[in-house]
């Protein structure tokens, strides 16, 4: 009886071993570096608004030659307007972008290192679920003293959210659901080491990256006079032209439209099976 047991014990740790392995053998780890830009209020909804440094980390596991799941971060940097495309409402903001997703790809060819029949490269495509956090960020230099600070949109309630004059308008979240989907071109190095380039959008449900989206609320809901910072940051126009001041009402973005972002990089990836070795002292070659 006891033989048996342990004949069992030691089945079941092979198992797992075999098991182990095969998971290592089809996972890839890797770091990836690029570009963030953004598509809102503040650049006309065009895709060639400034580009900022953006890098992520990535997990891969290759379910076959033509599918994998991939489980990544990333973190960048957005930002628009200054110089605004409509020169007179003289908005702008920054925000840093940290999301996390899981996707599914498909290769085009079928793709690997076992078989010799197998691509070096391929064309994929891309398409997942995943969640970000935002914080729009506007700069306002004082005038009486020349000090610049940044200071959070959203507290602020700059479009009336969270104002007795506005109550169907309430403060927007600052963690949201996003789609990642695109399209990229992946090279075997060799057997261990993968490069891939690729271009990809995230769909969201807010407007507010960049905390425009409906109309001027007026300053007697933001604090009154103007005097209040919710005020001076929610009609920036007379910076620009003296004394001028949006009515109540009129229109400070479009709200027909959600924002989204993008993010396109370079990613260097590294069998996990050889890392993993390298983690444990044994010599692997790349």
């Amino acid at each position: 009886m006891i033989i048996k047991r342990i004949s069992f014990v030691l089945l079941m740790l092979a198992s797992m071993s075999l098991a182990a392995q095969t998971f290592l053998s089809r996972s890839q780890l890797g770091l990836a570096l690029g570009g963030m830009n953004y598509l809102g209020d503040l650049n006309d909804q065009s895709m060639l608004g400034k580009v900022n440094l953006a890098g992520g980390l990535m997990a891969r596991y290759n379910l076959d030659t033509r599918w994998a799941i991939t489980l990544g971060g990333s973190y960048g940097h957005i930002e628009g307007g200054n110089p605004d495309v409509i020169a007179r409402r003289n908005l702008s903001f920054r925000s840093d972008i940290r999301e996390g997703y899981i996707r599914t790809e498909f290769n085009f060819f079928p793709y690997g290192e076992r078989l010799a029949s197998l691509k070096r490269s391929t064309p994929y495509i891309f398409c997942g679920i995943g969640f970000f956090k935002f914080n729009p960020q506007a700069l306002y230099v004082d005038s009486a003293n020349g000090v610049a600070n940044w200071y959070d949109l959203q507290p602020l309630g700059t479009e009336g959210q969270g104002s007795i004059a506005y109550p169907d308008r309430q403060r927007y979240k600052l963690f949201e659901v996003c789609v990642p989907f695109g399209i990229g071109y992946r090279w075997r190095i060799t057997s261990n080491m993968h490069l891939t380039a690729e271009y990809g959008f995230r769909k969201t449900w807010t407007d507010y990256l960049d905390d425009v989206s409906t109309t001027y609320v007026g300053s007697e809901a933001l604090g009154g006079q103007g005097s209040s910072m919710a005020a001076i940051l929610a009609d920036r126009s007379g910076e620009v032209v003296p004394g001028y001041v949006n009515a109540q009402g009129i229109k400070r973005g479009d709200d027909s439209l959600d924002d989204w972002y993008s993010f396109f990089n370079i990613t260097l990836t590294f069998s996990a099976e050889m890392l993993f070795g390298w983690m444990r002292g044994k010599t692997c070659e790349l």
